[in-house]
């Protein structure tokens, strides 16, 4: 199946198999938690029909008390100008396709604009992590007459986005939550032909500068954008909405596009819970190029100028390299000789990727799935954080068999199609890009060069001195809060409670005086790590002396294994001790991810002071001024603020 076969169908999915003997098995099965969530997960990564996501959800919501405690779960609430129930189950069974469990409130029909001035609204009541401002191209384009001049038109146009923009702070306010708006399309006929957008009242050029000002006011205000233009051209924007329900029950959304909407909504989400993908690990052999290099030599190969599928090949190595440069690191999995596909790299004429490009390279003659484990290994990353990309149907299915946690497209045969395939399936989704994401690659090499230094090393003192480090601290700052907000709702190993704050809520930690904010970067002799560490305290009295509570501590994985906890401890201390605290207490919430923090506090030198058996979360103190705290003279510290 291909884009253009089915473009609703979210045809890069496998096919749903035998849905309903499947969905029977979880429905009827004495499954545990964890157990119960892996089979509705599996399920939701099929490609579902309409009827068949709504039997999904039904399951589902029949199951949310059976579900584990510590899965990611987000609130979200949909408002909007029209009938919006359809889109919920699509939303929930696209958020658990990437194991988020989404809760949904549907504001009032058209009550949109009451429900987010109201403060008391329920939509307030609801609490939401999120919101969804769902208006169209009916509630946003302004009524002008064809005889309009091109200022009338612009102001009217300023003043629509102003009061969408007005609503985005007045709802930040009051819930502090995300907020996600939809970009509308234009399905309307247009009445001057192919002249629609040069008359400045015409529709077509009222929404032409409609989006612009949306996407220009989102980025002032940190607002995530369903912009589904590119998108819904490639499927008619005929498929997406039918006058008829419009005019009879006014539903702007056809019920066929809900399912693949819903799934673009549960990027976004996913994106602010951290879950998108961050590896493209791409297979060589008629993946990459034409050909098998190891039959058919180095000048056998199609890649490149000279026929339509050496282009098309050419175009997806195009495609995957500007991933990497917007941060997504990319690897190899192969059954080939290392020094062949080596050569080919090096020596082609027409290669677009460059071992360089890559941040781990795995080529021999084993299974898949261990290459695809120990690449996971060697980036210090999950297993779900991998795409795999093979065009042999029988490795996809023997990945998808052994390791459910990668996510593998169901490649389409022609090349011309592969990296529309990858980008229709959403897999990379970002709600926000920052510098640091530009230099992922970078990182990851010099973590190489890192581990080769330590391999060296006669031992861990003698390296951690050799590699020169200097950690930069201080307060968050206005700057780095994307940065800040993406590394709290990405990090999930070193991450001792996983809290998520979105952007609108790191800006109000940041003016709250009862919360100490830290944001640290790390320097080596290799290079600049960027901004890697995150804690925010919370002052508090605890009715014997004043503490600083550890809401949050996270690290990015790239630079665990150096002691960098070690000194951030020491500036913990000082912090807290410069605002009136005499212990920190210190919080570890277990979740499939962070195992390697569970002993961290002990291990600091923190006292255990309580616990809780169901959920293993657990508490810690240290007294400050009485405890000694680890040794921290193999890195020096900078205190910026």
């Amino acid at each position: 199946m291909t884009p253009s076969t089915a473009p609703l169908s979210l045809y890069w999915l496998p096919p749903a198999g035998d849905f309903s003997g499947e969905i029977a098995a979880a429905r009827d099965a004495a499954d545990d938690a964890e157990t119960l969530f892996r089979r509705l997960v599996a399920l939701a990564g099929r490609r579902l029909d309409f009827t068949q996501t709504l039997r999904l959800d039904r399951l589902l919501i029949a199951s949310r008390d059976r579900l584990p405690a510590r899965a990611p779960r987000l609130r979200l609430a949909l408002a909007g100008n029209a009938t919006l129930e359809q889109l919920a189950p699509g939303i929930r069974v696209g958020a658990l396709r990437r194991g988020l469990l989404v809760d949904t409130l549907v504001a009032p029909f058209g009550q949109w604009r009451q429900q987010i001035l109201d403060p008391g609204s329920a939509l307030y009541d609801f609490k939401p992590d999120a919101i969804a401002l769902l208006l169209d191209a009916h509630a946003l384009l302004p009524e002008l007459p064809l005889s309009a001049s091109a200022q009338d038109a612009a102001a009217a146009v300023e003043t629509a986005v102003d009061d969408v923009a007005q609503s985005w702070r007045t709802a930040q306010d009051h819930a502090q939550a995300a907020i996600i708006q939809l970009v509308p399309w234009l399905d309307e006929p247009p009445v001057l032909g192919h002249l629609e957008h040069r008359v400045p009242a015409a529709r077509g050029a009222l929404w032409t500068r409609l989006t612009v000002g949306l996407t220009e006011a989102a980025a002032a205000a940190g607002v995530a954008l369903l912009d589904l233009r590119a998108a819904s051209r490639a499927v008619g924007t005929q498929q997406l909405s039918d006058p008829a329900l419009w005019y009879h029950a006014k539903q702007s959304i056809a019920p066929a596009a809900a399912s693949w909407i819903g799934d673009h909504v549960a990027r976004i989400l996913g994106a602010l819970r951290g879950l998108s993908k961050k590896v493209l690990v791409l297979d060589l052999d008629n993946t990459l190029w034409g050909g098998t290099i190891g039959d058919d030599g180095l000048d056998g190969i199609v890649l490149g100028q000279g026929s339509g599928p050496g282009e098309a090949y050419a175009g997806f190595q195009r495609y995957a390299k500007r991933l990497a440069e917007r941060g997504i690191l990319l690897a190899v999995s192969s059954k080939n000789e290392p020094a062949i596909v080596h050569a080919a790299f090096e020596r082609h004429p027409e290669m677009v990727l460059r071992r360089r490009d890559f941040a781990a390279m795995e080529i021999g003659w084993g299974d898949k799935p261990q290459a695809l484990r120990r690449i996971a290994k060697d980036l210090a990353l999950g297993l779900d954080s991998l795409v795999f990309v093979d065009d042999n149907p029988a490795e996809r299915e023997l990945v998808r068999r052994t390791l459910p946690a990668v996510a593998v497209p169901e490649l389409p045969e022609a090349p011309e199609l592969y990296a529309r395939c990858l980008a229709d399936a959403g897999y990379y989704e970002t709600v926000a890009f920052t510098g640091d994401d530009t230099k992922r690659t970078a990182h990851y090499a010099a973590n190489r060069e890192r581990r080769q230094m330590q391999s060296a090393a006669t031992d861990i003192e003698s390296f951690l001195r050799d590699l020169r480090m200097t950690l930069s601290v201080g307060p968050f700052g206005a700057a780095d809060v994307p940065r800040i907000a993406q590394l709290i709702n990405k990090t999930n190993q070193f991450n001792l409670t996983t809290r998520r704050y979105t952007e609108a809520e790191v800006g109000a930690l940041m003016q709250d005086p009862g919360v100490v904010t830290l944001a640290a970067r790390l320097a080596d002799r290799f290079g600049d790590n960027g901004l890697t560490t995150v804690i925010i305290g919370r002052k508090l009295d605890d009715g014997e002396e004043p503490v600083l509570d550890i809401d949050s501590w996270l690290m990015s994985c790239r630079i665990l294994g150096r002691r960098v906890e070690h000194a951030m401890l020491t500036v913990i201390a000082e912090k807290a001790g410069a605002a009136g605290a005499r212990r920190l207490i210190g919080h570890y919430r277990p979740t499939p991810r962070n195992g390697i923090v569970r002993s961290l506090y002990a291990e600091l030198g923190f006292t255990p002071v309580a616990g809780d058996e169901g959920s293993g979360e657990t508490a810690w103190a240290l007294s400050l001024g009485t405890a000694p705290l680890p040794p921290t003279d193999h890195v020096s510290i900078v205190h910026n603020g």
